[in-house]
């Protein structure tokens, strides 16, 4: 891999959140950044965003080659890639509609396969860096989140597998399992449950103390300095936890806690002790 002030990076999901953190950060740390956007042109570009930003839908396969064969033409190698693109949706999994599941598989993880899959043969070739953003999340289930759960625990086979394999090479991946961030994330989530639902007074709770952690959440910065120090570090880890001390705390007692113990502290973390409420019926609204 180049230098890290010199190194070509990639950077998904980069328009705004933990991906514009990070690409704005490595940007003016002298790299050259690539970020990626479904839709460039739909947002307006802020002064210090120095990295150019192109187009990349992370769900359709052709859209990532075509951005990454780009980049390689234009700068003759790509050094790193962080593969950060993501959505997010809540509700019941009994409530939550197949296709929507799919959605969040397919944009969450099968979007960091694409990049991954698209980016290898230049990594291997010149060597390289693939940091995976996964989440807290990928190594608890979070209630009411549980697509969005299991689409960061695959990315954790992944990784875990994609290490082993590319031992021969001069590449190593890592993942970076983020906790709560005050980003845009939060307001660009979708919950899907239904009113009149069984579930619909604990969806509530549990949302309600999810929206509130976020937005009192680490700053992006954290997540970007990290992303520095990655590439810069000659040996990779398999994973790094990056934001509140008190959630990076919660994976530590989650290796040591009797699994019965850890759950009930989780299900009061999130109001689920109890019977939930009785659902109100849509002739009680009117």
């Amino acid at each position: 891999m180049s230098e890290p002030k010199q190194a070509v990076v990639l950077v998904t999901g980069a328009s705004s959140g933990l991906g514009n953190a990070v690409a704005t950060f490595l940007a003016k740390k002298g790299m050259t950044v690539y970020g990626t956007s479904r839709d460039p042109a739909a947002r307006t570009r802020r002064a210090d965003e120095f990295f150019e930003l192109v187009a990349m839908d992370a769900a359709d396969g052709t859209s990532v080659e075509r951005a990454v064969a780009g980049i390689l033409e234009k700068e003759g190698r790509l050094d790193a890639v962080i593969c950060n693109a993501g959505m997010g949706i809540a509700g019941p999994v009994e409530e939550t509609p197949v296709e929507e599941a799919v959605r969040q598989l397919d944009v969450n993880f099968f979007g960091a396969v694409r990049v991954i899959r698209a980016s290898l043969p230049a990594l291997r070739r010149d060597g390289g860096r693939i940091l995976v953003v996964g989440s807290m999340a990928g190594r608890t289930g979070i209630p009411f989140q549980a697509y969005y759960s299991a689409s960061k625990y695959a990315l954790e086979g992944l990784v875990e597998s994609l290490r082993l394999e590319l031992r021969p090479f001069p590449v190593q991946a890592t993942l970076i399992e983020p906790g709560d961030f005050r980003t845009g994330f939060t307001s660009a989530r979708r919950t899907l449950t239904a009113p009149g639902s069984p579930y619909e007074s604990w969806a509530a709770a549990a949302i309600g103390q999810m929206e509130k952690d976020e937005r009192a959440g680490a700053s992006p910065i954290l997540m970007a300095r990290l992303a520095l120090k990655l590439l810069g570090r000659k040996k990779l880890a398999v994973r790094y936890t990056v934001g509140m001390p008190i959630q990076r705390l919660f994976m530590v007692l989650k290796r040591f806690l009797p699994a019965a113990l850890f759950e009930l502290g989780f299900a009061a973390m999130y109001g689920l002790l109890g019977k939930p409420a009785e659902p109100v019926r849509a002739r009680d609204r009117d």
